[in-house]
């Protein structure tokens, strides 16, 4: 009754030799591919998301996911027997005019995969792009773009493409960092009697800098007005905030107590007599 049944079905064709049993067969495929799909969707996620960075396994399960239903779809036309060439071509020639239109979109996903495969950083970490001028905590990477939340709350969202071909500087991929300071000394002043004073302030006030490497002092510059010391520290980094923004400030104050002249432009002026 069943092999009766179906050879009906086989007889009634719908379009272009394509048969409703045929039409069933391909509806099952798909059926069991989009089963087959969300499986190892939920499998991936369950023993191999945990081991990836979240937005990493997130994206990753969404190609995994589709690559499947495309390939359920493509066994579906060719169990059907229904002729698509003429659907080909015309899907070819609408394909070039999408593709045109959206290459940039297809930048943006290519990028991600390569993004997400390379990992030139992760979520959380703290980034520098310095041709576009941003600073920040790297959110997630997505499908077609970056999110970063910049220090001064705001989040700002970069195409992949963009990401991908920039000079991306980590800020958190390893354990110590390096702060910088410039200040200046008087001409008149001894410039290792002023380092010694800087050097000692820094270590009894910023407990943060480390020893080893022990803090620089380098002689950067012989200015107009100045001799201008630059000051190198390394500290953790996640220390940055107790060490960055106040170095300066030590360095003034060291100077200060011990009568250590900071100057400022001045000008001669003669009036020669006539």
């Amino acid at each position: 009754m069943v092999l009766e049944f179906l050879s009906n079905l086989s007889e009634i064709e719908i379009t272009g030799g394509l048969t409703l049993l045929s039409l069933l067969i391909g509806g099952i495929i798909m059926g069991v591919g989009v089963i087959i799909a969300r499986t190892i969707r939920v499998l991936f996620a369950k023993y191999y998301g945990p081991k990836l960075p979240q937005d990493s396994a997130k994206n990753f399960g969404k190609l995994i996911y589709f690559g499947i239903i495309v390939i359920s779809f493509l066994v579906f036309t060719s169990t059907t027997g229904f002729d698509f060439s003429g659907l080909l071509v015309a899907g070819g020639i609408f394909g070039i005019v999408i593709g045109f239109a959206t290459q940039s979109v297809v930048s943006n996903l290519i990028s991600g995969i390569f993004l997400m495969i390379e990992k030139p950083v992760k979520q959380g970490d703290t980034i520098e792009i310095p041709s576009s001028d941003v600073t920040g905590t790297l959110l997630d990477i997505s499908t077609f773009s970056v999110r970063v939340k910049k220090f001064d709350g705001t989040i700002i969202r970069i195409p992949n493409e963009s990401f991908f071909t920039s000079n991306i500087r980590s800020l958190s991929s390893t354990p110590v960092r390096r702060s910088e300071a410039m200040i200046g000394i008087a001409y008149k002043e001894d410039i290792e009697g002023a380092i010694s004073v800087m050097a000692k302030e820094i270590r009894k006030s910023m407990k943060f800098v480390l020893m080893l490497p022990k803090p620089e002092f380098r002689i950067n510059e012989l200015a107009d007005s100045s001799v201008n010391i630059e000051i190198l520290v390394w500290h953790p980094r996640n220390d940055w905030d107790q060490v960055g923004p106040i170095l300066l400030k030590v360095a003034k104050k060291a100077l200060d107590e011990n009568g250590i002249e900071i100057p400022f432009p001045q000008r001669v002026i003669w009036n020669a007599k006539e």
